[in-house]
């Protein structure tokens, strides 16, 4: 038998709750309070304070009930609490009309505080513009950055016999091309080559320019090695110095215009192979060396400004060296100038202030000889102080293969116009006795001391600062065994170079009475590098004064201070 349905009695209403077998449908049926069912017609009006809605989906329907449920219960019950008057669901709150917005806004007070707002504002507007300009007239102006070609950014690196530096069994142009990643660690940025075409000892039918000497490499190995090199950033320059085998470079002045016609193929021929420049040796034994000069540069301009041409001479007269340069500009100059020397810091800095003040704003290049090594030079104990000194003074510092390690022509067993490179111990097992493993390449890059890593440092530091890439140079006044200077440029950091050519310690005292407005000595400098492994290690990025500032013999000392406006 049906269960009775359960009643819910609310204030007088009652909704029947039907059993849910009877939950077939969406028929809701009334109560009244007198008992009488039926079904919710449109002209029935009910005030309802709860609606017991249930859920419709069969599968939502209460299992059987427990612990006493009344049958028919439900899950899903909501009850939903119907205001009987605005009393009871409290006051909303609806704001001011139109009219009365306005009728406020249009207030004395209102519209004086809008007007003082608006008067802040600008005023405010005006102060952040009228400082911004008063910043940008006072703010010091950026100097204008010269032209830079890849010369002037990195040192160049010769290599005068190309067996010598690879090996004799090596390969050649072949072998050279191996030793390319050494060459990038070096950060050099230009690589002389040479001269390395056919040439018969003074006989110039004999000699081809535009052939490369069979006993080197092909052809196509040189223009694998210039490919292989651009990957490198490495730029080849050609040495073109025609009779290198000879007595005479430039064959014999009869013979100039064969010359001068087998020169002009060759240039052609090998700047559309994609070489980056040339060089040419013992100028000064060539007749009417800058009308000659000039005629190659031009043809050498006309493919690309991107070109160098390097002249080359074993005179340290200053003013021939100086007609050398007038011939042509753009042209760099290899001499035996700096090696004219006394090796004081007074006559040191006498050759570099004239020859700058000779040369005036043009490009200047530094070396102590047309092809030598720097050792055959310069004396052991100051090899360091002249590396330094090259790679800090204004334009680009030349060097040959073994500078970096201090390679001696008079090695026991070599030839002494070309020793052999020491990559290693191996590389030059012929000599009659031991080399220190010291002398060698890969003893020299496992030592933080050495000569070759204070060479990588110095040409990183080259390469990458302004001041010493093309800032101004300026020579302050000191002690006769001293030279110093000063480069800088613009607001970039600047550097101060102290070098010592005395067997002793010597104290600086350093005279900056000739510097040009806005440049001036600190209290202090950083030590960026000495030439002094042992102090290198130990005092390297501490600040040292400047007021007592004492070297060690044969030292020299790169120091860097800040732009201060």
């Amino acid at each position: 038998m049906d269960p009775e349905p359960t009643e819910h009695s609310t204030d007088g209403v009652s909704v029947p709750r039907q059993p849910p077998s009877a939950q077939t449908g969406l028929d809701v049926q009334v109560v009244s309070a007198a008992g009488d069912s039926g079904t919710m017609s449109q002209d029935t009006e009910v005030d309802m304070k709860d609606v017991e809605l249930n859920e419709l989906e069969p599968e939502k329907q209460p299992m059987n009930a427990a612990d006493g449920a009344a049958a028919g219960e439900k899950n899903g019950l909501v009850k939903i609490k119907v205001a009987e008057d605005e009393t009871e669901a409290g006051v909303k709150f609806t704001g001011l009309s139109k009219e009365e917005l306005l009728k406020v806004a249009g207030s004395p007070g209102w519209v004086r505080t809008r007007w003082a707002l608006l008067l802040l504002f600008w005023l405010g507007w005006l102060g952040m513009l009228a400082g911004a300009v008063v910043i940008i007239v006072r703010a010091p102006r950026c100097r204008e950055l010269p032209v830079q070609r890849w010369w002037h950014k990195g040192a160049l690196y010769r290599i005068g016999d190309l067996q010598a530096f690879v090996g004799r069994d090596a390969g050649g142009i072949a072998g050279l091309k191996s030793h390319l990643e050494y060459l990038s660690t070096l950060k050099v940025k230009g690589l002389v080559l040479g001269p390395i075409h056919k040439n018969q000892k003074d006989e110039i039918n004999e000699t081809d320019l535009k052939q490369i000497n069979p006993t080197l490499g092909s052809q196509e190995d040189f223009k694998d090695l210039l490919q292989s090199a651009k990957k490198k950033s490495i730029h080849i320059i050609l040495d073109l110095t025609p009779n290198y085998q000879g007595q005479n470079a430039w064959f014999l002045p009869a013979q100039a215009d064969i010359v001068a016609t087998k020169m002009k193929e060759a240039l052609s021929s090998w700047l559309q192979d994609g070489v980056d420049g040339f060089q040419f040796r013992d100028v000064g034994k060539l007749m009417n060396a800058p009308l000659y000069l000039a005629e190659w540069q031009n043809i050498t301009k006309n493919l690309s400004e991107d070109r160098l041409l390097i002249a080359g001479t074993e005179s340290s007269d200053l003013q021939q060296i100086v007609n050398i340069l007038e011939s042509t500009s753009d042209l760099l100059l290899t001499s035996s100038y700096l090696s004219n020397s006394t090796f004081t810091g007074e006559r040191t800095e006498s050759l570099v202030t004239r020859f700058l003040n000779a040369t005036g704003s043009q490009w200047c290049s530094w070396s102590v000889s047309q092809a030598g090594l720097l050792a055959d030079f310069i004396p052991d104990h100051l090899l360091r102080l002249y590396q330094l000194l090259l790679f800090t003074l204004p334009g680009t510092p030349v060097f040959s293969y073994g500078d970096e390690l201090g390679l001696q022509g008079a090695l026991p067993g070599q030839p002494a116009k070309a020793p052999l490179m020491p990559w290693n111990e191996s590389s030059i097992f012929h000599i009659p006795r031991p080399v220190s493993l010291n002398m060698t390449v890969k003893g020299q890059n496992e030592d933080p001391g050495s000569l070759l890593t204070q060479f990588r440092r110095l040409s990183d530091l080259r390469g990458k600062e302004r001041s010493l890439l093309h800032g101004d140079f300026h020579a302050l006044s000191s002690s006769p065994d001293l030279f110093s200077y000063i480069r800088h440029w613009d607001q970039n950091e600047r550097y101060l170079v102290v070098l010592n050519f005395r067997d002793s310690g010597r104290s600086a005292r350093l005279g900056a009475s000739n510097l040009p407005a806005g440049i001036s000595l600190p209290a202090s400098a950083k030590l960026l590098l000495s030439t002094d492994s042992a102090r290198q290690s130990r005092e390297e990025d501490t600040s040292l004064k400047l007021e007592n500032l004492s070297l060690n013999p044969y030292e020299g000392l790169l120091l860097q201070f800040p732009f201060v406006a």
